[in-house]
């Protein structure tokens, strides 16, 4: 995919296409942050860098989906079969 710069008043910006934006849920005036790296300008919406949950965050999610305690006492009843931890 390709795009050029255009002028916005003294500064420069870029259009990204409604299909990409709908792709990673970023809607107008949404904060976004620019990260430099070695191949580019990585843009990605504001407050994704660190996606990643903590163990207490995902247990916590976890606990909260009612469909998930099917899910693990299946597991409890494999590992009473004699699978160690």
């Amino acid at each position: 995919m390709r795009t050029n710069l255009i002028r916005i008043g003294n500064s420069r910006g870029l259009r990204l296409p409604r299909k990409l934006l709908a792709l990673y849920g970023i809607r107008e005036n949404d904060p976004l942050e620019l990260e430099e790296q070695a191949e580019g300008i990585l843009i990605r919406p504001a407050g994704r860098a660190n996606s990643k949950l903590s163990l207490e965050e995902a247990y916590r999610e976890m606990a909260a989906e009612a469909d998930e305690a099917s899910e693990w006492s299946e597991w409890d009843a494999t590992s009473a079969d004699g699978i160690e931890r």
